[in-house]
C-alpha cells in the first residue's frame, strides 16, 4: 500500500507542476503496476478486516520517505526527450546561432545580410521551430497551409535566394559541413507579407519517423510521445534560455495540425505579435 501510495503522490504532484490534463489511459500505461499492487494491497487489508490507515501505516510511511531519501539526493536521470533537446542545441542551434568569431557572423546579423541582399525586412530576427502535435515534419511548411484563400498562408520566400547564407564549419572530422537556414514569407489578403526564418525541429521529426515503425523499433512500442514531446521543449528552452549565446534568438512555437480550425501561418503571426507589438511599423517602415 505504501509503494503504490508513492506512486501515486508522484504523480499527482507531477500533474500539478505541469499542469497537464488527465489522461486516463497515459495513466494506467505508466502506473499499471502500482495500482494492480495498491488495489490488491487494499483487498487483503479489507478482506482481514483491518484498519487501512492506522497509526503504523503513518509510521511505515515516514520510514519509507527516509529510506527513498538517498535517491531524491541523486544526480537527475537524463531521459530520452531531454537527450534529443541536449543533442539538438549542441549538434545544431549551437553552430547556426551565435557567431564563431571567424567566419560566421552569427545567425541575427546573416538574417541582416540576407536582408540587405533581397531587399526585405525580418521584424523578429529569431529562428523559429515549429512543435507539431502529430510530430509530422514535411519537406516544406507550404504543406501545413489551409484551402481557404481568405486566409494568411505560409511560402519559402520567392526571391533569389530562398534561405539564409550558408554556414560552414569542420565538425567531427567532416570537413566544411553545411548548415542551411530557410527563409519563408506569410502572405495576408489585403495586407503586407511578413518575412521570417521557420523550420520543424529535426529530432521529433525522427522520432516520427521512428514511432511509424514500431515493429522494428519494439523498445519505444510503448513510448508515451507527447510525454517525450514536453520532455524535449521544456529542456530545450531552457537551454536557450541559459545560453547567452542562444537567448532571444530562438523561439519555440507550438501548432496543432490535427486541429483543422488552426492554421500554422496565423500561429506565426501570433507569435510575431507578441515578441514584437509594433511589427507592422517595422515592415511598413522599411517598404
Amino acid at each position: 500500500m505504501i509503494r503504490g501510495a508513492h506512486e501515486a503522490c508522484v504523480y499527482g504532484y507531477g500533474v500539478l507542476q505541469t499542469q497537464e490534463e488527465i489522461n486516463v489511459g497515459r495513466v494506467w500505461r505508466r502506473c499499471r503496476t502500482f495500482v494492480v499492487l495498491l488495489a490488491a494491497s487494499l483487498a487483503c487489508v479489507l478482506y482481514c478486516e483491518q484498519r487501512i490507515i492506522g497509526e503504523e501505516f503513518l509510521l511505515l510511511f515516514i520510514a519509507h520517505l527516509i529510506v527513498k531519501y538517498p535517491e531524491v539526493e541523486q544526480p537527475p536521470i537524463i531521459n530520452y526527450g531531454m537527450g534529443m533537446a541536449y543533442s539538438f542545441y549542441e549538434g545544431y542551434l549551437a553552430h547556426i546561432i551565435p557567431s564563431d568569431g571567424g567566419r560566421f557572423v552569427g545567425f541575427q546579423e546573416n538574417m541582416s545580410i540576407y536582408e540587405s541582399a533581397q531587399g526585405i525586412v525580418f521584424p523578429v530576427k529569431r529562428l523559429f521551430l515549429v512543435i507539431t502535435r502529430s510530430l509530422y515534419c514535411p519537406p516544406d511548411l507550404k504543406h501545413f497551409n489551409k484551402s481557404d484563400s481568405s486566409l494568411p498562408h505560409l511560402e519559402a520566400c520567392k526571391v533569389s535566394d530562398k534561405s539564409l547564407e550558408d554556414v560552414e564549419k569542420d565538425v567531427a572530422g567532416v570537413k566544411g559541413r553545411t548548415y542551411r537556414n530557410s527563409a519563408y514569407v506569410i502572405y495576408r489578403p489585403g495586407r503586407r507579407a511578413v518575412y521570417l526564418s521557420a523550420e520543424c525541429a529535426t529530432p521529433l521529426h525522427t522520432l516520427y519517423r521512428v514511432l511509424q515503425k514500431k515493429t522494428v523499433y519494439e523498445e519505444l512500442a510503448d513510448v508515451d510521445s507527447r510525454e517525450l514531446v514536453r520532455d524535449f521543449c521544456s529542456t530545450l528552452r531552457s537551454a536557450v534560455h541559459k545560453n547567452p549565446e542562444s537567448r532571444d534568438k530562438c523561439e519555440l512555437v507550438f501548432y496543432d495540425d490535427l486541429d483543422p480550425t488552426q492554421n500554422l501561418a496565423d500561429v506565426l503571426l501570433d507569435k510575431i505579435r507578441e515578441l514584437e507589438p509594433n511589427f507592422e511599423e517595422i515592415i511598413s517602415k522599411r517598404e
